[in-house]
């Protein structure tokens, strides 16, 4: 009897100690893990940047490249992407590290905003920031900490979550702001920003550019789609000097990896140089190309490995059984070259993917530009953002690929069409070609036979389990509203 005391009392206190953990995790999170507050803007921005995009592009190339057919991570484990078999544990490290780099975002405002520091630039470049992140943290698990979050200085140690909707409206008021701090705004310190050296234009230009992603991502919402099509034709048509946007390549975001220092590529050092090589590169992504005699392939621009004398992918989606290997893959250092330390994979957003947004707006007719000119911008702008030197006519390349813009085609194959190229200019850019596909249904993607939850493509990741035990009542609260915790259930601009 006093043995099973015994046990019972230990079972408590290992509890006990587990539930401590996971609250001081919580608790981390929500207060300032890297920031201090004597720190100036300028000494946070850069490792805020660097930090995100690191994560970014890790996960972009075991997740996103996964889902969307980019790379097969090939085998017939448990736990396969690309079978759409994601375990839990995927939730934690961009919720982790996208709140973890927000505490230092929002330190930025903070800092920028008093007497002593006071600089609408770096005010400006802040909640451009926050708004990137809050929305990735968004359409990645749907309803979120928003309002609360980051507030454990306050004593807000478990925040409520916040519903998309709200969520995005505010994020749109913060990019209203953004853009009036930044209107005539002066140049901060160039090597305090690896994105564009300090250009007070250029970070404005982007802020708005990436409101007309995120407009363009709840258009499809009914009880909020006529107000933000009303914007998109305000910043485009109304009153495009307001709200200048990206106008070529040279505006594009990008975090350039020089290979110095902190800008240091985070898949050196970061993936085994076997692991780079072990995804194979998918039939979707290489069939498309070769199709087109794409000069990304055509070049091998982005660095792809031969395979009995040609660049050959792999089918996504397989049942576990049929005997898939590896065949062309994305070559790592061992070889001349290679994506792994390449300036351009730290991409955020570039002109190429702006003027896809605005083909569709076209296309819609939500906007007065032509369609068919957005789109050869776009599908031009795509190609030389990696070559540019590339100096074929558009017009010649797209009659030669069969892919010339039809004025007469249905709106769903002009989608298509815009789509399959806009897959091409998010290469790597965090989930974006993930986020589209759920928008969307574009591009149309091959089904394998072992894909699971019932073959239809995860509409977000579940929440952190370590977020369960140590926010539990926000956490219910969060799912009685949106819905299950599972991969399955719709974010609220999915929701038809």
């Amino acid at each position: 009897m006093k043995r099973n005391g015994y046990i019972l009392i230990s079972m408590m206190m290992l509890f006990v100690s587990i539930m401590s953990s996971c609250k001081k995790d919580f608790i981390e999170l929500n207060t300032d893990p890297n920031g201090t507050p004597n720190a100036l803007p300028q000494q946070l921005l850069a490792p805020a940047l660097v930090n995100t995009l690191g994560t970014n592009m890790l996960r972009a190339r075991n997740f996103n490249n996964e889902l969307m057919q980019v790379t097969v991570d090939a085998g017939d484990s448990e736990g396969r992407v690309f079978r759409y078999d994601i375990k839990r544990t995927w939730a934690d490290v961009t919720w982790n590290a996208w709140y973890t780099q927000l505490t230092n975002f929002k330190d930025i405002y903070t800092i920028a905003s008093k007497e002593v520091t006071y600089n609408k630039t770096y005010m400006g470049i802040s909640l451009i920031c926050q708004a990137w992140l809050y929305s990735l943290l968004t359409d990645t698990y749907g309803d979120v900490p928003y309002f609360d979050s980051n507030k454990g200085k306050d004593g807000i140690f478990t925040p409520k979550f916040d519903k998309q909707k709200d969520i995005y409206l505010d994020i749109f008021k913060n990019l209203e702001a953004a853009d009036t701090l930044l209107n005539a705004s002066a140049n901060v310190v160039a090597g305090s920003d690896p994105v564009f050296n300090g250009n007070a234009l250029k970070w404005r230009k982007f802020g708005n550019s990436l409101y007309l992603r995120l407009l363009l991502r709840v258009s499809g919402k009914a009880d909020v789609s006529a107000d933000v099509i009303a914007k998109i034709k305000q910043i485009v048509d109304t009153n495009p000097d307001a709200y200048p946007i990206m106008g070529s390549n040279d505006d594009s975001a990008v975090l350039r990896w020089t290979g110095s220092g902190s800008l240091t590529s985070p898949f050196i050092g970061g993936v085994r140089e076997q692991d780079w090589r072990q995804p194979g590169v998918c039939e979707f992504f290489v069939n498309n190309l070769a199709k087109w005699a794409d000069p990304r392939l055509v070049n091998n621009r982005w660095s792809i490995s031969s395979y009995q004398g040609g660049i050959q992918g792999i089918p996504s989606g397989y049942a576990p059984g049929e005997n898939v290997g590896i065949k062309s893959y994305f070559l790592s250092t061992t070889s001349t070259t290679t994506l792994m330390n390449d300036p351009l994979m730290g991409n955020i957003m570039n002109y190429s993917e702006l003027q896809f947004i605005l083909a569709e707006a076209a296309a819609k007719g939500w906007i007065a530009g032509d369609a068919a000119t957005y789109y050869k911008n776009g599908v031009q702008a795509g190609i030389t953002f990696w070559i540019p030197t590339y100096a074929v006519p558009i017009d010649t390349y797209l009659t030669g690929a069969d892919i010339t813009w039809d004025n007469a085609a249905p709106l769903d194959e002009k989608m298509e069409m815009i789509h399959v190229q806009k897959y091409y200019s998010m290469f790597y850019t965090d989930f974006e070609q993930w986020f589209e596909y759920r928008r969307t249904g574009h591009p149309v993607l091959p089904k394998g036979n072992g894909l699971r939850n019932n073959g239809i493509m995860p509409a977000r990741l579940q929440y952190p389990v370590y977020v369960q035990s140590a926010n539990p009542d926000s956490y219910k609260a969060a799912v009685a509203a949106q819905g299950a915790d599972e991969i399955s259930t719709q974010v609220w601009w999915q929701k038809q």
